[in-house]
């Protein structure tokens, strides 16, 4: 992964070596995606109560999505959900007013026969049990449902009430007449096997899910971070947010469970271990390893970690040394890559952090690539040196780091490769984009190292406070020192100005 923008030469080595662009990675910190629970069973819209009710006990879930035909999330159904209506029934009549259903969904749901009816045969009524005498005053409706055993008279009298739906119980079936009765007066006839107490109690839940569902679910997005949905899940009643795509489409689910101790995304540093350096939030992320050539930084790690602080010319060469040591060859992309990268941190093995373990792993990666390595190096240096008509804030943004002192203050250090001093014609306008992000960022000092690869040496520019740079290197500054021989920012500027900061 990479941490910005890629330069001049990142973009030659890629050109040349087909690699593909490392994703660019704008924070460390845990997403929704990180946590969710990516298997989950979801309802669709018409589907009865009952087999949601049973999915969720069957899977231990807290909550089931509804979905429509297209799969887009409609709604969901909690134990909540469920719980309230039953709640809601003991309080007064069972109804399907609110939530028709057919005679067909009611089969199913009892397990039972429809003798009579179609099954998309509508159901809106109120649910009764009739155990009363026949003369007896009833309250059945056109439209209810009623449920009755074997009694012929009491099954004909629903009928001529017009009754929707009559479920006969307990295993009983209706006479020949009063099936003939039923289809008369439109009626549908169901027999079931469960008692009458029971086959009320199922004929509501055979509703279909998007009558009892919650249709306004809090919903997050795959992308969403940790820390912002965190308070929405833990404040809403059923304690947990489906995660839907950009089609509205189900695609997660993250409860509060999810959210207590997640595990941390696990990272290894590379070519950094200073924590401005870094990805935003590295703070939270387990770091496992860091392979460095720099000076040892800010960052903290809360176990032990493998952490290799090399003094080698670039960080390429470790990695190049791990390949071998594991028995290893890169492949060419991955080579030249390499090759481009130790031959850019050592300024085509010409900077004084340089060491002999660094012209070994040139001198091995031209054998692999059977190319002439210093002949690669300087045409990836002057193919990328001409910045003329690149804009001054783009310049110094290419390769800038930033360092922390002790004070808590921090400053930043770029440095750019030329061949020539046709850059430094532009210095004020340099200076001027300088101090304008010395400013939005807060640093001490603003340093721009114009290292020309030919001549050997570097202008140093300096927006801010100059004091360090002054004391670092003995001379006083109108916004620039000249530093002959100096091409290394590790090894020669950085530390200096790490040193030099004082009163």
């Amino acid at each position: 992964m990479r941490l910005g923008d890629v330069n001049a030469q990142t973009r030659w080595l890629l050109d040349r070596s087909g690699a593909p662009l490392p994703v660019l990675l704008p924070h460390i910190m845990l997403r929704v995606r990180d946590v969710m629970r990516e298997r989950f069973t979801v309802a669709q819209a018409e589907q009865p109560v009952r087999e949601v009710g049973l999915t969720l006990a069957r899977e231990g879930l807290d909550l089931v999505p509804v979905v429509d035909e297209e799969g887009t999330l409609v709604g969901i159904v909690s134990e909540r959900t469920l719980a309230r209506r039953y709640i809601r029934e003991s309080r007064e009549a069972s109804t399907l007013a609110e939530a028709p259903t057919s005679a067909g969904c009611v089969a199913d749901v009892l397990e039972g026969e429809l003798i009579t009816g179609e099954r998309d045969h509508r159901v809106a009524g109120r649910v009764w049990v009739h155990a009363m005498q026949i003369d007896a005053p009833t309250k059945i409706a056109p439209g209810d449902a009623v449920v009755v055993g074997n009694r012929t008279d009491a099954q004909r009298l629903a009928i001529e009430l017009g009754a929707a739906l009559l479920i006969v119980s307990n295993g009983s079936r209706p006479s020949e007449e009063i099936v003939g009765f039923a289809r008369e007066r439109g009626t549908a006839i169901i027999a079931s096997k469960l008692d009458t107490y029971v086959s009320a109690r199922l004929v509501t839940l055979s509703a279909p899910s998007r009558a009892l569902m919650d249709a306004e679910p809090l919903t997050v997005s795959p992308d969403d971070l940790i820390s912002d949905i965190s308070d929405p899940v833990k404040d809403i009643d059923y304690r947990a947010a489906v995660a839907v795509d950009g089609d509205g489409h189900p695609s997660g689910v993250v409860t509060r469970s999810d959210l207590v101790s997640p595990a941390p995304r696990r990272v290894v540093l590379v070519d950094h271990a200073e924590q401005a350096q870094s990805v935003i939030g590295i703070q939270q992320a387990e770091i496992v390893e860091i392979l460095d050539h720099h000076h040892i930084g800010s960052i903290e790690t809360r176990i032990p970690v493998t952490a290799t602080f090399d003094p080698v010319g670039s960080t390429a060469t470790l990695v190049v040394e791990r390949f071998r040591q594991s028995g290893l060859e890169p492949s060419p992309s991955t080579a030249t890559m390499l090759l481009g990268a130790a031959l850019s941190d050592t300024v085509i093995l010409n900077s004084p952090t340089t060491t002999d373990r660094d012209h070994a792993v040139v001198d091995y990666l031209g054998r692999v690539l059977a190319v002439e390595a210093i002949e690669f190096g300087r045409a990836m240096f002057e193919d990328t040196s001409d910045v003329s008509e690149v804009p001054a804030a783009e310049i110094i943004s290419r390769d800038a780091k930033e360092y922390e002192l002790a004070d808590g203050e921090t400053m930043s250090i770029a440095q750019i490769e030329t061949v020539g001093d046709a850059l430094l014609e532009r210095r004020d306008e340099l200076l001027e984009a300088m101090a304008d992000v010395r400013q939005t960022r807060g640093y001490l000092f603003f340093a721009l190292m114009v290292t020309d690869i030919l001549s050997k040496g570097s202008e140093l520019l300096v927006a801010g406070d100059a004091r360090p740079a002054e004391r670092a290197f003995g001379a006083p500054t109108n916004g620039s020192i000249s530093l002959p021989g100096v091409m290394s920012r590790k090894k020669q500027v950085a530390p200096k100005l790490l040193a030099a900061r004082g009163p």
